[in-house]
């Protein structure tokens, strides 16, 4: 008897859901979002401001996007994500669509629903496409793990320390600063 196939699916999938639906598309497969809560995008709020003032005053190149924010991590067209942060430092990645190729650093803040996906499934697809730097952060857990790639190496902080961020020499963010 055969086995019946899986659909694979593509960005062009994902562009004809109804307005509004937010999913991800990653090895073909899609993965429906549920809207985030009032604290998820609170900490989302605060990060991007801490971020993008550190880079407004070291006159960086490189810029962050809080989601929904499109991400083509492959030269194809089978994934496509939306993390909640992503700080791109390659002027050539980014296209009026979005960014395609790996952000240098992907911030996810985990939600009840997105544990298993921003904890697994994206942590082996992020690593394989080569983000630098990729963050969790937790807050049921009260936790932030960084994962350093380029370096392959793992580290957890708690909302009460200093964060360094990997892709920035002398940056750290002060969780305990944060107004969360």
């Amino acid at each position: 008897m055969a086995l019946a196939q899986e659909k694979n699916f593509t960005t062009e999938d994902i562009y004809a859901l109804p307005e509004g639906t937010r999913a991800e598309l990653i090895d073909g497969q899609i993965y429906y979002m549920a809207p985030p809560s009032r604290n998820h995008q609170k900490i989302v709020s605060e990060l991007h401001a801490v971020v993008h003032d550190y880079i407004s005053r070291h006159n960086g190149t490189c810029e962050i996007y809080p989601a929904p924010f499109a991400v083509f991590l492959n030269d194809d067209d089978r994934n496509y994500v939306e993390p909640d942060l992503s700080v791109i430092c390659s002027p050539s990645k980014l296209t009026d669509k979005g960014c395609s190729g790996a952000p240098d650093w992907i911030i996810e803040i985990v939600s009840p629903g997105s544990r298993q996906m921003d904890y697994y499934t994206k942590l082996f697809k992020y690593r394989s496409v080569g983000v630098r730097n990729y963050w969790i952060v937790d807050p049921e857990k009260n936790k932030i793990t960084v994962w350093n790639f380029e370096e392959g190496n793992t580290a957890e902080f708690t909302f009460s320390d200093s964060v360094p961020v990997g892709i920035y020499e002398g940056f750290s963010i002060d969780f305990s600063m944060l107004r969360l």
